[in-house]
C-alpha cells in the first residue's frame, strides 16, 4: 500500500544544512493502522508532509500502490490528494459555514463527484461514527470529539487508499480522544481503511497494529502489536520511549 524507501530530507538555513530525515524506510500494508511516534524534532511531521508531497524530498522513493508520488506533477498530485489520500488534522479544519454533512461531502464536491452513491456513503459514515444526530448542525454547535469524527468521515468520503492523520487527538480531552481512536478502529474494521497516524500520545498509539518510533530522523524501533492486549502494548511503548529519553 505505502512503501517509503531510503527517504532523505534536509533544510538549508543560511550556510547551514539541517538533515531532518536520514534514510527513512517503512511499509504500511492495506488495512493496517500504523502510528509514528518520537520526541519533538525527530522528523514525524516532516515525514508526513513528505508522504503527502506538500514538501519535496532530497532523495528516496514514496510509493502509494504502484504510483511514485515524488515524480508526479502538481496537477497529478492534486488529483492523488483528493482521490487517493484522506487527511485528518489536529485542528479539524472544518468549514464553519457548512453543516457536518456538507463538510463530510466537501472532497466529493471539490472533485465534482457528488452522486447518489456518494450521498449514501455520507449517510453510512455518519452512522458508523455516531454523528447522524448532528449531521445538520454546524461546527460551532458540536463538541471537539464530534468535530474530529466529522473530519475522519470527511477523509473517507472518496474511499481513499490511505488516511494521513497528524496528531488527531492533540486538541482533545481523554474521552474525546478515545472516541476518535475508536472511529479509526471502526474505519479499519468496517471500511478496510489504511491509516498512518503521527502522534505523541502512547494511549492513541496503543490501539494501532504497528508503531514506528523515530529519533533524530531515523527509525529506531518498529513494534508490532500482534496478539498483545492494548495495556501491555502501551507499557512496551512507554518502556522504549523512556530508554530513548535516557540516551
Amino acid at each position: 500500500m505505502l512503501t517509503v524507501q531510503d527517504l532523505h530530507k534536509s533544510y538549508q538555513v543560511g550556510k547551514t544544512t539541517y538533515e531532518v530525515l536520514k534514510g527513512i524506510s517503512l511499509q504500511v500494508k492495506r488495512g493496517e493502522f500504523v502510528a509514528v511516534m518520537g520526541p519533538s524534532g525527530s522528523g514525524k511531521t516532516t515525514l508526513l508532509n513528505c508522504i503527502s508531497c506538500y514538501i519535496p524530498v532530497n532523495s528516496g522513493s514514496i510509493l502509494l500502490g504502484d504510483t511514485e508520488l515524488a515524480k508526479l506533477d502538481e496537477d497529478s498530485l492534486a488529483a492523488v490528494r483528493n482521490q487517493k489520500l484522506g487527511f485528518v488534522f489536529q485542528d479539524f479544519l472544518l468549514l464553519d459555514g457548512l453543516t457536518v454533512r456538507q463538510n463530510i461531502l466537501l472532497p466529493a464536491i471539490i472533485g465534482s463527484n457528488v452522486s447518489a452513491t456518494t450521498e449514501d456513503r455520507a449517510d453510512q459514515l455518519c452512522e458508523i461514527f455516531g454523528i447522524s444526530a448532528i449531521e445538520h448542525k454546524y461546527p460551532a454547535e458540536i463538541s471537539g470529539g464530534e468535530k474530529q469524527r466529522t473530519a475522519v468521515a470527511r477523509a473517507l468520503i472518496n474511499q481513499p487508499l490511505l488516511i494521513l492523520a497528524d496528531e488527531p487527538t492533540g486538541n482533545l480531552d481523554s474521552k474525546s480522544s478515545r472516541a476518535v481512536i475508536r472511529s479509526f478502529e471502526q474505519a479499519k474494521t468496517s471500511l478496510d481503511a489504511t491509516i498512518f497516524m503521527v502522534t505523541h500520545d502512547s494511549f492513541a498509539a496503543s490501539f494501532c497494529d504497528k508503531v514506528i518510533i523515530l529519533q533524530d530522523g531515523m527509525v529506531r524501533h518498529t513494534l508490532e502489536r500482534g496478539m498483545m492486549d492494548r495495556e501491555a502494548f502501551q507499557d512496551q511503548l512507554l518502556d522504549i520511549i523512556r530508554e530513548l529519553g535516557k540516551e
